[in-house]
């Protein structure tokens, strides 16, 4: 077993629940630092409750257990927020965990997430400090990033900015779970002669490439910002018939953009009214129609190729789908 001591926070997460799937089968010293349980039983001896806006329990913690790597994934991830103030462990939760790892003698690495809605969808940010996001979520992580860079000058370890862009498989929760499920009841309606790119990631091949980075962290990714995700985008309308296909339902129909606009209007409606997540608004229409492509030279040259592929990771998310329904 390697003695590397590493922290996961977020780790009952969807993305915290697959790396730390991972972890324990070659480390033995692992915590996950979140407010909520483990997903899964057998990650119950590695969790430490604790709310990352929590200063002190948090530095006590960190402070026992001396990591060599963190990885820094804890962070209200929803859109449903009324108001920055929503999403202050996304703003001061970074700044506690930098406090907090300052005190770690033998800390190596942070990696800390943030995501691809520091800007607005579509958009190609020219700087890896050029922000433009739409949403409060967007907004919260845009200055937990202003926050890790203005920190570095007292940060002794190396560390790295990682935007995961839309990442899916078994665990996730809303929007993608619900896309399968859209598909599986047969109520997926593609816009017609729309072909649209995504770079999204198979969550087996982003925590592939976590473990790289953890592993063995490259000297030139560090104090940068990289996208985490697949290498080749997906054809959103192709990936939602094989989808069906597998699944053993009808392929998904193609409609007007104007019929799916119409559907939009009343997605937006209940959520004003107070329905949480309905099946498809204004702002997820966008998200669906507009190109997302993301340069992975970088993290393709370093990580190599992925394990993998598009049609295997439908295949084990739709058995966890089935099992998990």
């Amino acid at each position: 077993m390697k003695e590397t001591r590493i922290i996961v926070t977020g780790g009952s997460g969807f993305i915290g629940t697959n790396l730390i799937d991972q972890l324990i089968i070659k480390y033995n010293d692992l915590i996950n630092i979140d407010i909520k349980p483990p997903k899964k039983e057998e990650h119950i001896p590695f969790w430490k409750q604790c709310d990352v806006l929590d200063s002190e329990q948090l530095i006590s913690i960190i402070d026992n257990f001396q990591p060599n790597v963190v990885v820094h994934l804890a962070a209200k991830t929803d859109l449903n927020g009324k108001s920055l103030s929503d999403y202050s462990a996304n703003i001061n939760g970074v700044s506690n965990l930098i406090t907090a790892s300052s005190k770690c003698k033998a800390l190596e690495l942070v990696l800390f997430t943030s995501t691809r809605l520091v800007n607005r969808i579509g958009y190609q940010p020219k700087s890896e400090d050029d922000y433009s996001p739409t949403t409060f979520y967007g907004e919260s992580k845009m200055l937990g990033e202003k926050i890790i860079r203005a920190s570095s000058p007292e940060m002794s370890y190396s560390w790295m900015i990682l935007r995961p862009t839309s990442i899916w498989g078994p665990w996730f929760g809303t929007p993608y779970n619900d896309f399968f499920m859209t598909i599986i009841r047969s109520l997926y309606f593609h816009p017609r002669n729309y072909l649209i790119k995504k770079s999204f990631g198979y969550i087996g091949n982003t925590v592939y490439e976590l473990e790289k980075l953890i592993n063995h962290f490259p000297v030139e990714f560090n104090r940068r910002t990289l996208y985490l995700c697949d290498y080749q985008p997906i054809d959103v309308y192709n990936w939602a018939k094989q989808i069906a296909e597998l699944q053993g339902v009808r392929p998904p129909l193609e409609v007007t953009l104007e019929f799916l606009k119409f559907i939009a209007k009343i997605g937006d409606g209940l959520k004003k009214m107070g329905y949480k997540e309905p099946p498809l608004t204004s702002f997820r229409l966008n998200n669906i129609v507009t190109d997302m492509i993301y340069d992975t030279k970088d993290l393709e040259s370093f990580c190599g190729p992925l394990p993998f592929s598009e049609r295997e990771g439908i295949i084990t998310t739709l058995e966890w789908l089935n099992k998990n329904k």
